[in-house]
């Protein structure tokens, strides 16, 4: 019986050599390195070549070759929080873009397990990572700093001073936060509750909520702030408490749309209108705020655009173009308004 051989593997030689360039040329293009000058016309060359011959770069003789894992890892706090898969899309698109692999690492917004996952993308050298974390902060961070690994951080405050190989990615959230208590507070209501969440994003919410209600004369209240982490169930728990408060609520802000969701449940178990007797704004803009009924007004952030900018500052200083000095770019925010408030 005759056996069949398998058909011979293309190799980078063999691309170079078709496409009438050097094997450093096909290399550059394969890592798609714009930093060096090589033509539109010879890039798409060696691109169609690369179809032609179906060739697959042989991924460990690259690590060995340039000292690198061509993978970046990305640490979420939650992965069934909606709001982190469009975060994650815009970071894989980057990094498919540099023919990188995305290694995702969720954490529960424990700090134990946000060390653990650093620790991890220490231990496997990864090239890069970008982070979204609820309790750790910048002294954590130096381990993976040391080890010379870039960093892209991403969170809800301008950075207090700034780290070498550290970037940080932000939306202002005490300015998002005061925005969305003030257009409540434009619509007449002067009881304002708020359901929080927990970690950084949840401090920096409930400071502006505070500012907020400074900013215009209404004295804070203890109680009038209720929960304890970002979930639908939360949120209507929490929604429950205030309800019961005397006085009631005639608007309250959820530090999250899933905690913003949960109360606008609990307030139609109730039979209580939105917004006529209770209104409702949320923070994310995630898919449900659109679909629940009444469709929830709430702070949008624009996730894609923020794994999508987090990832081109990472490769800007994996490939050597970024400054020694930490970065730190503010993201814009934008208020969405819907029927809930």
């Amino acid at each position: 019986m005759a056996i069949r051989s398998r058909p011979k593997q293309a190799t980078q030689a063999d691309v170079a050599r078709a496409a009438g360039v050097s094997r450093t040329t096909v290399s550059y293009v394969l890592s798609n390195d714009e930093s060096v000058s090589i033509p539109d016309e010879t890039r798409e060359r060696v691109r169609g070549v690369i179809r032609a011959l179906d060739y697959t770069p042989n991924r460990a003789a690259q690590r060995l070759r340039a000292q690198k894992t061509y993978t970046i890892a990305g640490i979420i706090e939650d992965i069934t929080n909606p709001f982190h898969p469009a975060l994650e899309r815009g970071i894989q698109d980057v990094a498919e873009q540099h023919g990188y692999d995305l290694i995702m690492y969720n954490t529960d917004a424990d700090p134990a397990k946000e060390r653990k996952a650093l620790d991890a993308a220490l231990r496997n050298r990864v090239d890069g990572v970008i982070g979204s974390f609820s309790a750790i902060g910048m002294d954590d961070f130096a381990p993976l700093l040391a080890a010379e690994i870039p960093m892209v951080w991403l969170t809800g405050q301008a950075p207090l001073r700034s780290i070498d190989g550290l970037d940080v990615v932000y939306v202002d959230n005490v300015l998002a936060a005061h925005a969305a208590v003030s257009y409540l507070v434009g619509k007449g209501h002067a009881r304002i509750a708020m359901l929080a969440g927990r970690g950084h994003p949840q401090q920096d919410r409930l400071i502006g909520y505070r500012q907020a209600l400074e900013d215009h004369g209404i004295t804070f209240r203890d109680d009038y702030v209720q929960g304890q982490r970002f979930s639908i169930d939360e949120g209507r728990r929490a929604m429950q408490v205030l309800l019961a408060l005397e006085p009631r609520p005639t608007a309250v802000f959820g530090a999250s749309d899933l905690l913003a969701v949960g109360a606008i449940l609990a307030i139609k178990e109730v039979d209580l209108r939105i917004p006529e007797d209770i209104a409702v704004v949320g923070f994310d803009n995630v898919l449900v705020a659109e679909v629940v009924s009444p469709p929830l007004t709430t702070i949008a952030q624009h996730q894609a655009d923020l794994g999508h900018r987090c990832g081109e500052l990472l490769f800007e200083r994996i490939r050597g173009l970024a400054p020694d000095e930490g970065r730190a770019v503010e993201m814009p925010f934008e208020l969405v308004i819907r029927d809930s408030a």
